[in-house]
């Protein structure tokens, strides 16, 4: 079932970047490469969370990491 799931959300991704990609200019090679790069990445993220969803979101990552500077600073 979830494999159906995953060529739903990739059929959404390609639709997205169907309807995107004809009305950027030839010559917005940035703005072409940004929105390759966040539609990557918003597919994988989608796929990972799909297969994982209990894993640990951005905010934990970040009190992760600045746990124990916290912990310095009030000493």
């Amino acid at each position: 079932m979830k494999w159906i799931t995953v060529i739903g959300i990739t059929v959404c991704v390609v639709l997205i970047f169907l309807y995107e990609w004809p009305k950027m200019d030839r010559n917005q090679k940035k703005e072409k490469a940004a929105f390759m790069i966040l539609t990557t990445m918003g597919w994988l993220l989608a796929i990972l969370l799909l297969f994982f969803p209990d894993m640990p979101g951005p905010t934990q990552m970040i009190d992760m990491l600045f746990k124990p500077l916290g912990k310095m600073l009030e000493k």
